[in-house]
């Protein structure tokens, strides 16, 4: 007997999916209260016979995406009490404390192509929490989203972000992970920016990976080859930051899956190659207020608002204690590079694409800062935290001090062992992310950079791809 015939797991058109999952998101777009959400979401699962499972999502301090699968009818019986074991989570619980929770967010829930993904599949966004059933302070989601709920309540504002994700493709699978044996990537194509061939193997990906998304609903703007060879990047449109941060994460897990299947490597390094154009992240922000954008003022300085001018300043004065944030491995800061477009000035400018913050030109609907110098491997969760609370609460300069340093250009860290001491010694920083959290992030990061050459040079070693966070397991940390 034909297998196919014995499993009638659920399989859902494209233009479906798109409307279901558009529909789910402008529900978190309204507001409408989770708890409603949450009913819906059960008695759907409960009804569809045809899903067999739910994958509960979840991001750890450095941003890697973890994902369980559960039995459905189990999770709906036991969602208050999902525990995994957090020491195998780097940054999470120590050993002997090992036991966490994971609450699930019902409005952050995603149908899946079942060509990708695997039929009678859905998945679904979590949420870390300690043993005391409180929020895990590692958890940078939960954070993210308690955050801009409390400013939602109390003053009605909604930040907006839409990041532009750079990615490249390399031959083989997993040629990250084999980068220890064999010391180079190899492009799959050859094809420029703007202009690789309809059929081309990277166009091919672009295209799938675009439908892909298209029927996650991530609102697709535009997609093409970037300047590197076998780089790629597809915009979606700006939507509440919350949303945008899953969405990064979407796409990164998207984009992976299709490669893979096409026995490539979709790799978001910042510059694993030397000598061409890295991977950038920058994340477009704005700020609103019952569907008026704050950051606009049509007499402002490049048509900014004060808000907008004042968030700035703040993320300028604080550039280099948040520069770890952002750019969170030792890979990143090759990036930082000013041969290859980087944005690694401290300065905020319409027309320097050195800038580390530009100001694009723009109407009310669309008036925004972008920030240029974030990397596609940072936390996205905890990125968006740290623009947000340093842009709206950060310190500010005094006028005189402030004069002083726009005498001189100032720039970000070159290397991760000046922004770990930046960010180590930056009493902001402590207090932004809480001292617990802030030691264990540091901590982190020096381990990586320990395993790594000091000096960055000219070529990209062994050491920086190897012992990334999104490329390393628990079997490439162990051989040092």
């Amino acid at each position: 007997m034909d297998p196919a015939t014995l499993r009638n797991f659920l399989e859902i058109p494209y233009d479906q999916l798109e409307e279901m999952n558009l529909e789910a998101k402008q529900q978190r777009i309204d507001h409408v209260d989770p708890g409603k959400i949450a009913e819906l979401r059960r008695k759907y699962l409960t009804d569809e016979k045809r899903i067999k499972a739910i994958t509960v999502c979840f991001s750890d301090l450095e941003g890697r995406f973890h994902m369980l699968d559960y039995d459905k009818k189990f999770l709906l019986k036991n969602d208050d009490n999902l525990t995994f074991d957090g020491s195998s989570i780097r940054g999470f619980s120590e050993i002997g404390e090992s036991d966490l929770k994971l609450t699930i967010d019902w409005p952050a829930f995603y149908w899946l192509p079942a060509d990708v993904f695997g039929p009678g599949k859905v998945i679904v966004f979590g949420e870390v929490h300690g043993q005391d059933n409180t929020p895990y302070s590692a958890d940078f989601r939960s954070r993210l989203r308690s955050h801009v709920g409390e400013m939602y309540r109390h003053d009605g504002l909604v930040m907006h972000a839409a990041p532009e994700i750079e990615g490249l493709l390399f031959e083989g699978v997993d040629a990250e992970r084999r980068y220890s044996e064999t010391g180079a990537f190899s492009f799959m194509s050859t094809g420029g920016y703007y202009h690789s061939l309809p059929r081309d193997p990277l166009r091919q990906f672009i295209d799938q990976a675009a439908e892909v998304q298209r029927a996650l609903g991530l609102s697709n703007e535009k997609d093409h080859p970037e300047v590197a060879p076998s780089q790629f990047e597809l915009n979606f449109g700006f939507t509440e930051v919350v949303i945008a941060a899953d969405q990064i994460q979407l796409y990164k897990l998207t984009c992976r899956q299709i490669a893979r299947s096409m026995g490539l490597t979709a790799s978001f390094l910042p510059k694993p190659v030397a000598g061409v154009n890295g991977n950038g992240m920058h994340c477009n922000i704005s700020l609103s207020k019952n569907g008026r954008n704050l950051f606009f003022d049509a007499d402002g300085v490049d048509r900014l608002s004060k808000l907008a001018r004042d968030f700035v300043d703040r993320i300028l004065y604080s550039a280099s204690d948040i520069c770890l944030t952002l750019n969170s491995s030792v890979n990143a800061y090759r990036r930082l590079d000013p041969n290859f477009e980087a944005p690694n000035q401290i300065k905020a400018s319409a027309t320097n694409r050195a800038s580390m913050i530009r100001i694009p030109l723009a109407n009310e609907r669309s008036a925004r800062i972008e920030f240029r110098s974030v990397a596609p491997d940072t936390n996205p969760y905890l990125m968006l935290f740290t623009l947000l609370r340093t842009g709206m609460e950060g310190p500010t300069a005094d006028p005189a001090d402030t004069e002083n340093k726009r005498a001189r250009t100032r720039f970000l860290p070159d290397n991760i062992y000046d922004a770990i001491r930046l960010s180590k010694t930056s009493r902001f920083m402590g207090e932004l992310l809480g001292e617990d959290c802030h030691s264990k992030y540091i901590e982190l990061k020096q381990a990586q950079a320990d395993r790594c050459p000091k000096a960055l040079g000219s070529m990209v070693k062994r050491g920086e791809i190897m012992f990334h966070h999104e490329v390393t397991n628990q079997l490439l940390w162990s051989q040092f």
